[in-house]
């Protein structure tokens, strides 16, 4: 759950924004059909099976139309919801409801969808060492939402963006003119409280990074066998990442290399919506 400052802060002008995307002047269907404020209630209800997640963001969208709005929800962030179950309702003007719906059940199916996606793949490393990770691979303006869902479906967040962490990836490399010297450059610059993690594509890299001292090596693309090299090399010297193209399909494979992290960008950028809807909509 968003702690009331960064509610305010940084949940609460981006869904301002996307009212403003969907509604420039005005609301003309509601306009035409509700002239006048008159009281109702709608049904939050789940269409198929999954994981809830942005209750509280589905809430706010309304309330930030009109603070009398009032939602009751009988599931909370990280529940198993099921086709046909009934999660809530919003009780207030109809007019309200009529024109927050659209955007609201964006941001709760986008963020229940991660949620369901991210569940399902964490419980293929249960057992296991590896924590799973997200990317930066999040859609525009809405990071904070998308990681949030990480998280409640059982995944962990990377660095949340540039300057959370030095991460090197090829064209850093290029960049500085190679591993050694990008990593040099990074210690001398970051602040100490920064790890250094450096992306390598070949066992070759995978030695200069352990001589130049990173301390989490990523190991992206390889082969499995180029992995449990790897593995082999670095020897507990750094701790290690596996990245490319993991998706629920492939990620077991990678279990057995002990690795302590496996990041994946599919966790947001893949991920299908959970269908929900708002329905029976009646005066009250």
């Amino acid at each position: 759950m968003f702690d009331q400052a960064t509610m305010k802060l940084n949940v609460e002008p981006l869904i301002l924004s996307a009212l403003k995307e969907d509604i420039t002047s005005e609301d003309v269907s509601t306009n035409s059909v509700m002239p006048y404020a008159q009281n109702g209630e709608v049904e939050l209800i789940c269409k198929e099976d999954g994981i809830i997640c942005g209750l509280q963001v589905f809430e706010k969208t309304f309330t930030l139309l009109d603070g009398k709005m009032c939602a009751e929800f009988y599931v909370t962030d990280g529940d198993h919801v099921s086709n046909g179950q009934k999660v809530g309702k919003i009780t207030g003007d109809i007019r309200v409801l009529l024109s927050g719906e659209r955007t609201a059940l964006n941001y709760l199916q986008r963020m229940s969808g991660i949620a369901t996606y991210t569940h399902f793949v964490a419980q293929l490393l249960k057992g296991s060492k590896t924590k799973l990770l997200d990317t930066r691979k999040t859609s525009p303006n809405n990071r904070i939402f998308e990681k949030y869902a990480v998280r409640i479906g059982g995944g962990n967040n990377h660095r949340y963006n540039l300057t959370d962490g030095v991460m090197l990836k090829d064209n850093h490399i290029g960049a500085a003119g190679g591993v050694k010297k990008a990593v040099e450059m990074a210690k001398a610059y970051a602040p100490f409280v920064r790890k250094v993690e450096v992306e390598v594509e070949t066992l070759e890299m995978v030695k200069e990074a352990v001589e130049a001292g990173a301390d989490i090596i990523m190991l992206d693309n390889m082969t499995h066998e180029e992995m449990q090299t790897a593995m082999q090399i670095i020897d507990g010297k750094a701790e290690v990442e596996v990245s490319g193209n993991v998706t629920k399909e492939n990620i077991a494979r990678l279990t057995d290399l002990g690795v302590d992290y496996i990041s994946s960008g599919a966790l947001t950028h893949s991920a299908p919506i959970l269908d929900l809807s708002l329905k029976n909509l009646h005066a009250i």
